[in-house]
């Protein structure tokens, strides 16, 4: 009997998310400290009398909002279960026999999934040595196979941007038959001027795809809201290959109420560029190579030391993010960042005795 069960799944990587503790301070998942935005309880509790209703399969009020916010038609955004669920859904767009994706490594671990379940070959491009995008080494490993080049600014998990310069360099390379997917999901915490908005920039390119999320600096973490600007026919392709009613009525309503108070995201915001700030300086203190950052978390590159490292913070009852070559840092409230320096300060003592 043929086995029902695709063999080459067993290779794909099991996502793995930030660790969280009810007795722990959770630094490990890039969520926002400050709690819901103002009017969101308000929104959900509103959205609970309609639960038993299904949820506007168009997600239309959403889309028109954020067409009108973006100046873009709404036919151009498909909204999906966070910008992690359309990353899947464009890979199932594009995906056919012998298709790739170019994007750097390390990044986004949701990349490689999405590809292989999709049936799409991975090209992973490294790093540069300080953990950016190597954005030449990626335009030539674009092949005739490939479909896109996914472009993730700031980086998931290391922190930098791409530049203006380099994404335009990248457009110049690549042939605009393969799509560049620009994943934005921490855009509201750049304070680079030198990093673009990749759809005022780009948005008009046919090949152009740009994934932003309500997770992280709108606060909706835990009701799974994102969405995608692209050409028409892309958005449409995108989809076509989403689950029917995947943004739920509750998630639907909280994210409209979040656009209202952008005044206070944008407050709160400026909180955590503050502290970015504040903790990259007194990290490179005792890590003299962390990458600068835009996003809301920290990168410490400790190799073989990452894991020793993170179980030195759970033991002070802190959690991080360990992957194989180093350890993501979300950034909390002063305190919480200073519990975590005085962790990196002893661990780093340790080490050095």
């Amino acid at each position: 009997m043929t086995e029902p069960l695709r063999a080459d799944l067993e290779s794909i990587p099991t996502y793995v998310p930030g660790a969280a503790r009810p007795d722990a301070l959770k630094l490990s998942s890039n969520e926002v400290p400050y709690g819901p935005l103002p009017g969101v309880p308000e929104a959900i509790a509103e959205a609970a009398t309609r639960t038993h209703r299904y949820p506007d399969l168009a997600v239309a009020e959403l889309r028109e909002t954020l067409a009108g916010r973006l100046g873009v038609e709404s036919a151009r955004i498909a909204t999906g279960t966070g910008s992690v669920a359309l990353i899947g859904h464009l890979m199932a767009a594009i995906g056919s026999p012998g298709s790739e994706v170019v994007y750097s490594w390390r990044s986004f671990e949701a990349y490689p999934i999405a590809a292989t379940v999709a049936g799409v070959r991975s090209v992973q491009v490294p790093n540069t040595p300080d953990h950016r995008h190597d954005i030449a080494a990626m335009a030539k490993a674009v092949g005739p196979d490939t479909r896109a080049v996914v472009v993730c600014s700031p980086n998931n998990p290391t922190g930098p941007v791409v530049t203006a310069d380099e994404l335009d360099e990248l457009y110049d390379a690549v042939d605009d038959s393969v799509l560049i997917v620009i994943d934005e999901a921490y855009r509201e915490f750049v304070t680079d001027p030198d990093s673009p908005d990749a759809i005022e920039r780009y948005g008009d390119r046919p090949n152009t795809v740009v994934f932003r999320t309500f997770s992280k600096a709108w606060g909706l973490a835990g009701l799974r809201v994102g969405y995608m600007v692209a050409a028409p026919e892309v958005a449409e392709a995108v989809r076509k290959c989403t689950i029917p009613f995947a943004v739920n009525v509750v998630a639907q309503y909280a994210a409209l109420a979040a656009l209202r108070a952008e005044r206070e995201m944008r407050r709160r915001v400026g909180l955590v560029v503050a502290e970015r700030e504040r903790v990259l300086e007194a990290a490179r203190r005792i890590v003299p190579d962390v990458p600068d950052s835009q996003a809301n978390f920290i990168w410490l590159p400790f190799g073989a030391d990452s894991r020793p490292f993170a179980e030195h913070c759970e033991g002070r009852g802190i959690l991080v993010r360990p992957f194989a070559d180093g350890v993501r840092v979300t950034l909390g409230k002063p305190e919480d960042n200073d519990a975590m320096l005085s962790s990196l300060r002893s661990f780093s003592r340790t080490n050095e005795s």
